[in-house]
């Protein structure tokens, strides 16, 4: 019998540094640092200029103090959007919709907050999350939203409750909505909504929503996915307790719940597609590979499972590669290729380690080595790795990031993404990431962080971090940076904070000299 080799061997393989070893039979509270080596982001001098673009305006005294606890945060923007009209779109989850004309300046085009009396907005992950444009905007004027809801009170009935619950243990609702603008061109909405799809959720605070919904950009016009409309992939907050079936590892494996799902759906009406009907008034598209199970056991709708809270969804343009940031729980932030059909392991798996909650005993924030056998790809087992990861030392949640083809050579060929909290920006070869898609969960794709700087009137270079961006704005100490990225119609990064209501944008170095 081999003896298991130390720890220092675990971080060669996270950094995809070939290797032969045995899985260690000790268990590792945060498996790649405890090494004694290098952490696994490095800095090799790649630096990006960042510039202001626009400022929405201050909703921090807009809330009740009862429904807003986190008060904090000049506007809590989520997401930005880009029509391919010109026209920029961005949200702040305290309810409102803001359309910003070619100077920037925000106007408010959809009261969101107004059409949803029980929306939630008591902490960060609340409100007004998500919002999406259909691809054929301009003909049909639609676009889709995502809100949490109080059930306390509330006459909506959920089109779904997690598998071992009822209706009395549901206290709060996740809400997909379809608006349908009556002129599409016009700068402030007037039409109607319908709603898609309620979920109950059942964990005591509205923890991971859904928040992300998305068209996949690389579709065109006649693809089989053309329209198809994706939801982000959360476990619906029962990684953090729920009730009596929660911290249960089967919560997530299953394929009759939504929970851990990233869903793909036909937002059209049964009644007018003529199609299978969902949870809710929308369609299951008849490509989805469990659609075609027809199995009474099995959601339809489900595209991929496994995820703890796979908050943020995005497709390499040029090949309609689909990737998923999904958030770890006190070890791994991944960076995930998602296939259809695919099982991304939570709670059994993070990144590539073996949950302790699978063994008699084990907790959620213990990791365990997956077998040698299974780590080297010699065996393969039900689960997808992923591509690229991270741990807690270098950051505490991961933010979604896109696969970079802009005008920034530095950044060209990159997948850039950060992490929410400590608002450090990360990059990620793309191409040795689509490598580690091999079925191997050892080989991942080695991280790097970029610098952030700016310059001044008179072009002198200054070096910042995100959150020192944030406090300067806000003129005050910021906790956390709640970074997250957009991306522009021609394909550049947009940074946004929930703190400080800023979007700015990674530009190319407005000088043109070389990083030092």
């Amino acid at each position: 019998m081999r003896a298991p080799l130390p720890l220092a061997i675990l971080l060669f393989a996270a950094l995809g540094v070939p290797c032969e070893f045995d899985a260690l039979d000790a268990q590792s509270a945060n498996p790649i640092v405890s090494a004694p080596l290098p952490a696994p982001i490095t800095k090799r001098g790649l630096a990006v200029e960042i510039r202001d673009v626009a400022r929405l305006p201050d909703t921090r005294k807009l809330r009740p103090a009862d429904q807003d606890v986190v008060p904090s945060g000049w506007a809590r923007i989520n997401y930005v959007r880009d029509l391919p009209d010109g026209r920029r779109f961005a949200n702040d989850s305290r309810g409102f919709l803001y359309l910003l004309d070619r100077s920037n300046k925000p106007t408010v085009y959809a009261n969101v907050a107004a059409a949803f009396p029980f929306a939630v907005y008591n902490r960060l992950e609340s409100g007004f999350i998500g919002f999406t444009f259909h691809p054929d905007f301009a003909r049909n004027g639609l676009f889709y939203t995502v809100h949490g809801e109080r059930a306390m009170g509330n006459p909506a009935t959920p089109n779904f409750i997690p598998p071992g619950f009822t209706r009395a243990d549901v206290n709060h609702h996740n809400v997909i909505t379809e608006w349908h603008a009556t002129n599409p061109a016009a700068n402030t909405f007037e039409g109607t909504r319908r709603e898609l799809l309620r979920v109950g959720q059942v964990v005591e605070n509205l923890t991971h929503p859904f928040g992300d919904v998305e068209f996949n950009p690389a579709s065109k016009p006649g693809d089989p996915d053309y329209g198809l409309l994706y939801t982000s992939g959360s476990d619906l907050g029962f990684s953090n307790g729920g009730g009596p079936n929660a911290n249960n590892p089967s919560q997530a494996q299953r394929l009759d719940t939504v929970i851990g799902c990233i869903l793909r759906i036909d937002p059209r009406s049964p009644s007018v597609s003529g199609g299978m009907k969902g949870l809710g008034d929308y369609t299951i598209p008849a490509i989805n590979k469990f659609a075609a199970r027809r199995d009474p056991k099995t959601l339809g709708e489900i595209y991929a499972y496994g995820f703890r809270n796979a908050h943020r969804l995005s497709w390499d343009v040029t090949d309609g590669t689909m990737f998923a940031s999904d958030i770890g729980m006190n070890n791994i932030e991944e960076i995930n290729i998602v296939h259809e059909g695919s099982n991304y392991g939570w709670m059994k798996r993070e990144g590539l380690f073996e949950n302790g909650i699978t063994r008699p005993g084990g907790k959620l924030d213990q990791l365990f080595p997956l077998p040698a056998d299974v780590l080297h790809g010699r065996t393969k087992d039900e689960f997808t790795y992923p591509v690229a990861m991270y741990d807690h030392t270098q950051g505490q949640a991961t933010t979604g990031g896109f696969a970079y083809h802009g005008r920034i050579s530095a950044l060209r060929g990159k997948f850039v993404f950060g992490d929410i909290v400590r608002g450090r920006l990360f990059v990620a070869d793309l191409a040795a990431m689509k490598k580690a898609d091999d079925g191997i969960p050892e080989t991942v794709a080695a991280v790097e962080e970029a610098q952030l700087y700016v310059r001044d009137a008179s072009g002198n270079r200054t070096y910042v971090t995100f959150r020192e961006l944030i406090e300067a704005a806000n003129g005050t100490t910021a906790t956390r940076a709640d970074l997250h990225f957009s991306r522009t119609r021609d394909g550049e990064l947009l940074l946004t904070s929930r703190q400080d209501g800023t979007i700015r944008m990674l530009v190319p170095d407005s000088t043109g000299t070389a990083a030092p």
